[in-house]
């Protein structure tokens, strides 16, 4: 670490939950004339929250901000207020901070009910920090299901011409999951259950995890693999997603691409790979299988796209599928890499969604075919759109090329493992397919004869609170391209230990 603070900030864990929710309670009273100020309220609890998030980064120990407070406890139950932060959420924590302020930042010119839609954004703020800081499983459970209330009005109130579908079909399909995750928490908690007494502290149900047999670990493994992976999401559980994106505000969006789909992939590792070992090791071909084909298909959807932001959202399947088939290596390099690429793909999927949304906006139509020359009009938006989709496709000296080198390492020594080394082309192939999609979506977007499918008198480049907003994150994306250790310094000996409780290195 390059640089340490030298004080400490009393209950910072508590604090991240708390601004955002209060900050979420006074934007929703921005009501009526107050209105205009709802922004300006939300900025400043979301930008005391991000800064508490960054706090982390520069404290040594980490252990220091572990908060742990009996919750309920009676009838053989015990249920803890307890937050942790760890190498696994570390990145997860200040992602989700950075992200919630530059989407308030970026979205400074709503007028529709801003008082709404930023008190959502914050709202949902507190269900992400809770999901990434919770070490006990009743309280992890409550914040997973808070973040699908405001993300489900996001879409429905705020969303696009098929939004109230959209959000049906997003709340049903995560719901539903999490319900089959639910049975799998309570099997593993009442399993690891000592001395008549039911704990669902993390660390509880990790040391009484020893008692569990082949068989329990194979079928719970299975159903809260079930549970997290739809969030992430696995084909052909998928279908949610693209509906969601395409209806939903381009705040929206960015927390869904940037934080919400990693739920599922930090559930797996925290959950799956630490507490059921050899149920990991069973699931191990399976998982690959699902990796390999949400790679594969998610970038052959991408090509027959018509929407930008559509085309997006595939995207996102086929890089999850990456982070995928980098847990299901079970070795140190794969764990680390995977968080790191979960890491990655935020940053680049929030500049994705970032000028899908201002196409929508600004040109008035997100259509591939009836775009084309746009770079001459709008050069800024064409600068941050490239950038964009270079960082996507791993172009080297930016943060997604590092993560796909990472992944594609740890895939190569597994695939030399079991003696299928032809199993490295399929990869390769998502990646070239990558390569082909956004070269040529930006090609029909940005290049060649000036449209005139559509009316561009009205037409406007990037404004300055979008500028801000890109800019931040576009520098990060180059800071950790050019400089990877600084994001994979805090995970590496989160994912040596994991790997060794794995039984491999």
């Amino acid at each position: 670490m390059f640089f340490e603070l030298p004080f400490e900030i009393p209950y910072l864990l508590t604090l991240l939950l708390v601004v955002p929710l209060v900050g979420a309670m006074a934007t929703l009273a921005m009501g009526g004339e107050r209105q205009k100020y709802a922004k300006y309220t939300a900025g400043v609890f979301s930008g005391i929250t991000m800064v508490l998030s960054m706090v982390l980064l520069f404290t040594p120990d980490l252990s220091v901000y572990n908060e742990s407070h009996t919750w309920i406890e009676t009838a053989g139950l015990r249920m803890s207020y307890i937050l942790t932060v760890d190498g696994l959420s570390i990145l997860m924590v200040f992602l989700t901070g950075l992200l919630v302020f530059l989407s308030t930042v970026f979205s400074a010119r709503e007028k529709d009910k801003p008082h709404y839609f930023f008190a959502l954004l914050l709202a949902m703020e507190v269900g992400l920090m809770g999901v990434y800081t919770a070490a006990d499983y009743f309280l992890f459970y409550i914040m997973w299901e808070v973040t699908l209330i405001p993300m489900y009005f996001l879409i429905s109130w705020f969303g696009g011409p098929r939004r109230h579908y959209a959000a049906i079909k997003f709340f049903i399909y995560t719901h539903v999951a999490s319900l089959v995750m639910l049975i799998g928490i309570f099997a593993i908690v009442f399993g690891a259950a000592s001395g008549g007494v039911a704990d669902f502290s993390f660390e509880a149900v990790l040391a009484g995890s020893a008692v569990f047999g082949s068989t329990f670990q194979i079928l719970v493994f299975g159903l809260l693999f079930f549970g997290f992976a739809v969030k992430m999401p696995i084909v052909p559980f998928h279908t949610w997603l693209p509906d969601a994106h395409v209806e939903a505000p381009t705040a929206g969006s960015v927390l869904l691409a940037g934080v919400m789909l990693k739920m599922g992939s930090y559930g797996i590792i925290r959950v799956c790979l630490e507490v059921l070992p050899e149920g990991a090791q069973y699931w191990q071909p399976i998982m690959i299988f699902i990796g390999i084909l949400a790679m594969i298909y998610g970038a052959y959807a991408c090509i027959a796209q018509k929407d930008l932001k559509k085309m997006v959202a595939f995207s996102s399947i086929s890089h999850m599928g990456m982070v995928m088939i980098s847990i299901a290596c079970l070795s140190s390099i794969g764990i680390q890499f995977a968080i790191f690429q979960m890491f990655a793909h935020g940053l680049i999927s929030a500049v994705l969604f970032m000028v899908c949304g201002m196409a929508g906006h600004s040109i008035g139509t997100r259509e591939i075919p009836l775009l084309g020359g746009i770079a001459g009009k709008m050069p800024v938006f064409a600068a941050f759109m490239m950038f964009g989709f270079m960082a996507s496709l791993g172009l080297p000296g930016l943060v997604g090329f590092w993560a796909e080198f990472g992944i594609i390492f740890s895939f190569y020594d597994y695939a030399v493992s079991v003696d299928m080394i032809w199993l490295i082309a399929l990869c390769l192939l998502s990646l070239l397919l990558t390569a082909g999609y956004y070269l040529w979506a930006m090609q029909r977007t940005l290049f060649g004869r000036l449209t005139n499918k559509i009316d561009l008198s009205h037409i406007h480049d990037v404004s300055r609170p979008e500028a801000i907003a890109l800019g931040v994150i576009c520098a990060l994306i180059a800071l950790y391209g050019l400089w990877p250790d600084l994001a994979l310094s805090y995970i590496d000996g989160y994912a040596s230990s994991l790997a060794a409780s794995l039984g491999v290195i």
